[in-house]
């Protein structure tokens, strides 16, 4: 389970103290000011490895590279430097945010075009592979076209999408994933799919279960086979997506699967 910090602007470093305090180990963020505010997530991080309650190698963090049409003016890079220097620039940057010497995971916040990869597609990720201190690479807001030519030479660790009920929860992107063994994150689980959960057939399954609709919606996720993202801001909802020790049926994983038919 992730904590995801997008959003969260102000309340960043008090939220993400209180996620890691409810138990969550590991982040997501992105150096991307417009949407996340990752200085304050290293804030947090470095308080909470103050404490003594773990350490750096029991948590994971996640952060991104972010192209410039998807920034506002505070941007991590000169946005007049070649793509590869951006790259190494945002990264640097983003360790600095974070107080740490690497990060576990880092993402391309998005292919540059909605269309086939770009030749900045292939410099970028070329050059994350590159960095020693980012152990492990991937990519978001990906389409399966572009998942499947970006595969074709170099494999990513994970892929993180939103996640549409209607798209039976990116069900050609999942299976993609774990035909190549490549870890799917699915985020927006609960916001992007507010119209399709209050059907009767997923509050039938909250009242069997006795659990909450975040919790069956997450315990969907994992059975999926999804690494979910939450991004709730309250402790008691922080500790209840931790605690999915239930399982759902088969019938009741495929009847929310196809819930938008």
């Amino acid at each position: 389970m992730l904590y995801g910090t997008a959003w969260k602007e102000d309340r960043t470093a008090e939220l993400v103290r209180l996620a890691l305090l409810q138990g969550f180990r590991g982040i997501d963020t992105a150096n991307q000011r417009r949407h996340y505010h990752e200085a304050a997530v290293g804030e947090a991080v470095a308080a909470f490895l103050a404490t003594g309650k773990v350490t750096r190698e029991g948590l994971f963090l996640q952060t991104k590279f972010t192209y410039v049409r998807s920034q506002d003016e505070r941007l991590p890079y000169d946005p007049k430097a070649g793509f590869a220097e951006q790259v190494r620039q945002s990264f640097a940057s983003s360790l600095e945010h974070l107080q740490t010497d690497y990060v576990d995971s880092y993402l391309l916040h998005g292919p540059s075009t909605s269309g086939p990869l770009a030749w900045a597609d292939w410099e970028v990720w070329e050059t994350m592979q590159s960095l020693k201190q980012a152990r492990k690479i991937g990519v978001s807001n990906v389409s399966l076209a572009q998942l499947t030519e970006l595969t074709r030479k170099f494999k990513p660790a994970f892929v993180q999408n939103r996640c549409y009920a209607r798209t039976g929860w990116d069900r050609e992107v999942r299976a993609f994933c774990r035909a190549n063994e490549i870890t799917y994150q699915g985020f927006s689980l609960l916001t992007a799919n507010a119209r399709e959960l209050s059907q009767t057939a997923v509050r039938a399954v909250v009242a069997r279960s006795k659990r909450t609709l975040p919790q069956v919606v997450f315990r969907f996720a994992l059975q999926l086979g999804m690494l979910p993202l939450s991004g709730t801001t309250t402790a008691a909802h922080m500790s209840d997506d931790l605690h999915l020790d239930f399982e759902l049926t088969g019938a009741e994983v495929r009847a929310i699967e196809n819930i938008a038919g």
